[in-house]
């Protein structure tokens, strides 16, 4: 099923400004990890991973749901695909794991959150802290590469993108 081309800008609105903010949102996350790691101030780094928690639940867990769900549908609801275009395939295998790693993550996420709110975070709690920072510079990274290749579209069909268009061409009169 092909979408109007009013659904289709809706569509692809959507996507981009969720996956804008799914990069923005990991960028503050990695800014407070940061913080929360540099701080000398005991506070400072308690407030920087109870709210990282925070952001993860309600920001960037929401804008990479939605990310996903308008990529999937834009792709699907027009003539591009999902696996006709290498640059969307390419999307797609950096987005996908960036999903399954963000969830694998949460619950550290929340370990060191309820580390913070209970007591001050010690050298014992380290390797938490560096695992954070780590992790939100590789999803940033991840990103922007996405993004790279979501505005520079590398040319190239994948062979079922090519078999497709040659089916598509015999099969005009």
């Amino acid at each position: 099923m092909t979408m109007t081309p009013g659904i289709r800008r809706f569509m692809l609105t959507a996507h981009v400004v969720s996956s804008v903010g799914w990069l923005g949102a990991v960028a503050v996350f990695l800014a407070l990890s940061v913080a929360g790691l540099a701080s000398d101030d005991a506070q400072m780094a308690r407030a920087s991973y109870q709210v990282m928690e925070m952001i993860t639940w309600f920001v960037i867990v929401p804008l990479c749901l939605a990310s996903v769900l308008t990529g999937f549908a834009s792709s699907l609801g027009t003539t591009l695909g999902l696996f006709r275009h290498y640059w969307i395939v390419v999307k797609l295998v950096i987005t996908i794991p960036a999903t399954l790693v963000l969830f694998v993550h949460m619950r550290p996420i929340s370990q060191v959150s309820q580390i913070a709110s209970d007591r001050t975070l010690v050298g014992s709690d380290l390797g938490l802290q560096v695992q954070m920072l780590a992790a939100a510079g590789a999803a940033l990274l991840a990103l922007l590469v996405a993004t790279v290749v979501s505005t520079y579209k590398p040319r190239g069909l994948t062979q079922y993108g090519w078999r497709k268009q040659q089916e598509r061409l015999q099969s005009q009169p």
